[in-house]
């Protein structure tokens, strides 16, 4: 027989449960009761004990994440279990280990070739290194770059071992003999071939990423497809992507041009060329380049990481690459499906209005400390006090927490998270780290090492 559960809201949180419900299509029957509170966090044990019924018929009741009373206790009145949800509704499915597609975006079509810039002037163990890191981050071919004028002595070397450790591997130089000898010791893909060098594919069995003579050139890069195509081999081919202000519009109508004229053919866009001459935040750049890459089935990018406000191209190309093929896949737009690209905000605002946290302080009854924000203040109260303001510094004098370092500490990391969540317009939710989506760095962090800190004990 299917499980029976009930599920307890809020006023301001039933539709959305609802809905969430709805979507899932869950293998269990349910029942959803709105208990007359605003949000779920005024929920008390005496409230649910008084405002619910619940039949025999129920296996379990789920509360709001937020709910901070006594599980067991109403357990044991109801005579079923009853359990905590997620504190965020949109974590449901999750919650019951089921599928959810949404947030699951693991194909694309699309390669990304990550090139480690200057790698003549590296060693070779710092070569394997990046090369490590970059395929972490989502990279298929390691895209090693040569410089003018400057001799690679260990080439061979360097191609040998990054095959040796899995790696799929592309030449990027404008040297001859450098694509010669990548090519002849066993390098996957030559870039760039072109009417001028195009003799090397006579010597190597290297892939070749086929670009015009001239900047700006499709003519000749329109001959050299229709030359490498009569000889079967395969290929990609790039009309070069330019920046802003030199030719970037004309050059996204060439990759258009390109597709018109050979539909099926495999094109490869470098996009370093947008995301490191352009100074803002890459992650906004690298989504609508993955769209427009999307759109023209182009096989592969080739991406580059060397400025600072680009150190997460490839882990943000990996993403944007995965939301666009899902998007396509499915016959949709890009939004509503994941968040990790949305580094510096939050698709939906969660804010308490004024009237919400004066009914929250209203029904405080300890001197724990809650934190929450409106549109414009932190938030910051006990059954003592209610301080509002935009900054630390507002409180702390305040809060009477002198003589309690733990607790001091605590507060101020607590209240600098809101400041931030304020400044940026991204949701703060007290004792949980801040969303930054695929720009934080995931270092790996033991939690048990950490001090306890008095997140919800009593002041002294």
């Amino acid at each position: 027989m299917a499980e029976k559960i009930l599920f307890l809201t809020g006023k301001l949180a039933e539709r959305q449960l609802k809905r969430i419900l709805e979507a899932m299509k869950p293998d269990f029957s349910y029942k959803i009761n709105q208990i007359g509170v605003s949000v779920a966090a005024l929920m008390s044990e005496n409230i649910i004990m008084r405002r619910v019924k619940v039949d025999e018929t129920f296996n379990k009741i789920i509360i709001p994440g937020k709910f901070r009373g006594d599980l067991k206790k109403l357990s044991n009145y109801f005579q079923i279990p009853v359990e905590r949800g997620p504190e965020d509704l949109t974590s449901l499915p999750d919650y019951f280990g089921m599928d959810n597609n949404e947030t699951q975006l693991n194909e694309s079509d699309c390669l990304i070739f990550a090139e480690i810039v200057d790698a003549t002037t590296l060693t070779v163990n710092e070569i394997l290194t990046r090369a490590e890191e970059y395929r972490n981050d989502g990279a298929d071919v390691i895209d090693i770059g040569c410089m003018p004028d400057t001799e690679f002595s260990n080439l061979e070397e360097v191609i040998y071992k990054l095959k040796k450790s899995g790696h799929k591997v592309s030449i990027d130089s404008a040297n001859y003999e450098e694509l010669l000898r990548g090519g002849k010791c066993g390098a996957d893909y030559l870039l760039s071939i072109s009417e001028k060098n195009y003799d090397i594919l006579d010597s190597v069995d290297s892939i070749p990423v086929l670009i015009p003579s001239q900047p700006g050139d499709l003519k000749s890069l329109e001959r050299i497809i229709r030359k490498t195509q009569s000889t079967n081999r395969d290929f990609l081919a790039d009309p070069i992507l330019d920046p802003i202000h030199y030719g970037f519009v004309d050059s996204i109508v060439r990759y258009k041009k390109l597709r018109s004229m050979f539909p099926d053919i495999k094109i490869l866009m470098g996009i370093g060329n947008l995301t490191e001459l352009t100074d803002c935040d890459s992650v906004g750049v690298n989504t609508v380049l993955m769209g427009l890459v999307s759109e023209l089935s182009v096989s592969a990018v080739l991406v580059v990481q060397v400025s600072n406000h680009c150190k997460n191209s490839i882990k943000e190309t990996d993403q944007a690459r995965k939301l666009m093929y899902f998007a396509k896949k499915n016959q949709r737009l890009p939004v509503g499906i994941d968040e990790s690209l949305m580094c510096l905000s939050n698709r939906r605002l969660l804010r308490q209005t004024k009237d919400e946290i004066n009914h929250f302080k209203l029904n405080v009854r300890d001197r724990n400390f809650r934190i929450m924000l409106t549109d414009k203040k932190i938030n910051i109260f006990n059954k003592d006090v209610h301080l509002k303001g935009t900054d630390p510094y507002d409180f702390f004098s305040k809060l009477d927490v002198d003589n309690d370092s733990s607790h001091a500490f605590y507060l101020g990391v607590e209240l600098a998270r809101a400041q931030i969540a304020l400044q940026l317009y991204k949701n703060y939710n007290q004792d949980n780290e801040l969303s930054w989506g695929t720009s934080l760095k995931k270092d790996k962090v033991d939690l048990h090492k950490r001090p306890k800190l008095k997140s919800t004990q009593e002041k002294k």
